[in-house]
């Protein structure tokens, strides 16, 4: 009898401990990483498509004058949006906007003005890079009608006012041919190709929403 009442006593504590470890991991479930409203919520937030926005000047930090130097960035992501020859699906990297280029000159006292057409966008974490071919160029500008330019951004993030953003820019010398004679040429520039972010912003500032690249339509 003191046995069979022991083991009573036993099975009605473990019972306890079931019910309540039960309750306790239910409890927790909505707190766990990927359960409940948490991945919900996360999977909203994860962005559908990258793209890049924003206004900014920034410095040459190799190059002290007094000019105002600025990219205004309108970019998203359109994979597989631009067909082309052998490849009638068009890339992952595919991508749609406008970047706009303003440059004014202390010493001319004047301004020059750009406008391309993206082409091509890729970001990571907190940075892309991407490329525009330019349609729009003010009298006196670079000769870029046609051509494709490419540009990288950092995403600081955010700073209380002081930008911890950075472009790049894939001319001014960081672009060329070197070898022969003469004056080395600029080298033609592939889609999303850029240097890395090297110039620091000074007023404003960019914001990279990343996307990793879609696979093809018809593989997934």
């Amino acid at each position: 009898m003191r046995s069979a009442s022991r083991y009573k006593a036993t099975a009605a504590v473990l019972a306890a401990l079931v019910v309540m470890g039960t309750v306790g991991t239910a409890s927790a479930a909505p707190d766990a990483p990927g359960a409940g409203d948490g991945a919900a919520a996360g999977s909203q937030a994860r962005p559908a498509r990258a793209a890049v926005t924003g206004s900014a000047e920034f410095a040459l930090p190799y190059l002290k004058d007094d000019d105002v130097r600025s990219f205004t960035f309108d970019a998203q992501a359109a994979p597989y949006s631009n067909p082309l020859p052998g490849i009638p699906t068009g890339l992952p990297t595919d991508a749609r906007g406008t970047v706009k280029v303003s440059h004014y000159s202390a010493v001319d006292h004047r301004t020059i003005t750009a406008v391309g057409r993206v082409d091509c966008l890729v970001t990571g974490p907190h940075t892309a890079t991407l490329t525009a071919v330019f349609t729009e160029v003010s009298p006196g500008g670079p000769p870029w009608l046609g051509q494709r330019i490419g540009f990288s951004v950092h995403d600081g993030g955010p700073d209380g006012g002081r930008s911890a953003d950075r472009v790049g820019f894939s001319w001014n010398g960081v672009n060329l041919l070197p070898g022969g004679t003469s004056e080395p040429p600029e080298a033609e520039v592939g889609t999303c190709m850029a240097p890395a972010p090297y110039a620091p912003v000074t007023r404003g500032g960019y914001t990279v929403r990343h996307a990793d690249l879609l696979p093809r339509p018809d593989a997934r």
